[in-house]
């Protein structure tokens, strides 16, 4: 579906445009032309790649979708794959935005995102001297916009995290903490995937052999790769506290059936003496004194009580009860 079609000379919106008059507004010095698409169909493509002169494989890519973050170089033209993450009832959703950029044209075309970049083109168009560097600053426009919005995704990472930490001590919720914090783990693999990719691929557009178009653009691509290196690095820390959390909980579990067996064999060793006792007095020899006697029975049952009542002192003080 078409979002809508803009053609921009010197950094000033001249009109938009119908699909049918792209290729007059190409041929004009100084002018580019931005097509932003939703959930485009095969058709609606095809017509693109005809008036843009696009390359079969990007095409491709952009018709398939569910690509990887890149940025792959076709000639005097770039096509970028970006994955957006939302949030929605606690869950994340990737979506795609692939942006196919020329000497003079834009086409942005987004798959499975609810967010739009209305706001973006009407940020751009506020500040003409930055749009009038043309079709590499409407890249990095579109590029920073996708970065920004992983921020709000990082800090609900950080606090579900702080959430869960917070409950680690707490006796009996040792199982359902290690279930969130694998699910908290899966979510930080989503946006890594998301991230690192498209981290490395920004890096080929500033320092060293640049692709023409982003020449003089250079330091705004820079300030995205620095973005995405902070959010990395976010992860990286993220990643690394769930695992230490991990851990913690599984040695409170420990710790958990270590103070259970002590109770078990603490208890286990009363029975025991008490078990012995019974089990000397219960033989069935012809001469034990204590079975003719006539406060045999309160001595053994004394005996017995007694020992269990020391041990059972011995234990509660170590510990153990």
């Amino acid at each position: 579906m078409l979002i809508n079609c803009v053609a921009y000379q010197a950094g000033k919106k001249l009109s938009d445009i119908p699909i049918e008059e792209i290729s007059d507004y190409l041929d004009r010095p100084d002018t580019f032309v931005w097509v932003a698409l939703r959930e485009p169909a095969p058709e609606e493509l095809a017509v693109m790649q005809k008036e843009f002169g696009l390359h079969e494989l990007a095409i491709e890519d952009a018709r398939r979708g569910n690509q990887r973050p890149k940025v792959e170089e076709y000639g005097d033209s770039l096509f970028a794959v970006m994955q957006t993450v939302e949030l929605k009832d606690g869950k994340l959703v990737i979506g795609e935005v692939d942006v196919f950029v020329g000497p003079n044209y834009v086409l942005s075309s987004r798959l499975n995102a609810s967010q739009g970049f209305l706001g973006v083109r009407a940020r751009a168009e506020r500040e003409p001297h930055l749009l009038a560097l043309g079709a590499a600053f409407v890249l990095y426009a579109l590029m920073d916009a996708v970065v920004d919005r992983y921020f709000p995704v990082v800090d609900m990472l950080e606090t579900e995290l702080e959430t869960i930490e917070d409950r680690i001590f707490i006796r009996g919720s040792q199982r359902a903490n290690i279930e969130h914090l694998y699910e908290l783990k899966a979510k930080v693999l989503v946006l890594r995937r998301a991230v690192s990719p498209l981290m490395e691929s920004v890096g080929r557009l500033y320092g060293g052999r640049v692709p023409a178009m982003c020449v003089g653009t250079g330091e705004y691509f820079r300030d995205v790769h620095d973005h995405l290196y902070r959010i990395a690095s976010s992860l990286d820390t993220i990643r690394d506290t769930i695992s230490t959390a991990i851990q913690v909980n599984l040695s409170m579990v420990a710790i958990d059936e270590n103070e259970v067996n002590k109770r078990l064999a603490a208890w286990a060793a009363i029975f025991a003496v008490v078990t012995a006792f019974a089990g000397l007095w219960g033989m069935n020899f012809k001469f034990m004194p204590e079975l003719e006697w006539k406060y045999g029975y309160p001595m053994a049952v004394g005996i017995m009580l007694t020992v269990c009542f020391v041990l059972y002192r011995r234990f509660k003080r170590s510990g153990w009860l």
